[in-house]
């Protein structure tokens, strides 16, 4: 199974492509850290307006390098929140749109369990597990 993930849940434009959920593919990341660095933090105003014009070109990039086309995808996941409601739409309305011409499925994520369960794509950690994750 091959799934298209997407991640805009504040100021970094992220894709990736998984397989059979363990292996990545490729991720492909764009950062706004210098955008929002003049300003001391993220404006998310900003960071809305620079998902929209990071996602496509990430897209195609993520697909590139797991050389697949969308034709291949077999679902699509996306982050759901928490995070920046502007960030989250953009990534959400592209993933239903991809979803929903490919007629594919398509899965929310939420962003703090895809942190505490990232450990997951390395090796397989017995259930259940204690994990800490510290938002700043």
């Amino acid at each position: 199974m091959l799934l298209l993930t997407l991640e805009t849940s504040c100021d970094e434009t992220a894709a990736a492509v998984v397989r059979d959920g363990r292996q990545v593919l490729s991720n492909v990341i764009a950062s706004q850290v210098d955008i929002h660095a003049r300003y001391g933090g993220v404006v998310p105003e900003l960071a809305s307006r620079h998902h929209l014009e990071n996602l496509p070109p990430v897209l195609r990039q993520a697909l590139a390098e797991a050389d697949v086309t969308l034709t291949d995808i077999d679902g699509v996941a996306v982050t759901r929140g928490p995070g920046l409601i502007g960030a989250l739409l953009v990534g959400l309305s592209t993933a239903k749109g991809l979803a929903f011409a490919l007629d594919r499925p398509l899965v929310g994520v939420h962003h703090i369990e895809g942190h505490i369960l990232a450990i997951q794509l390395e090796r397989e950690v017995a259930y259940p597990y204690v994990a800490l994750a510290v938002s700043g």
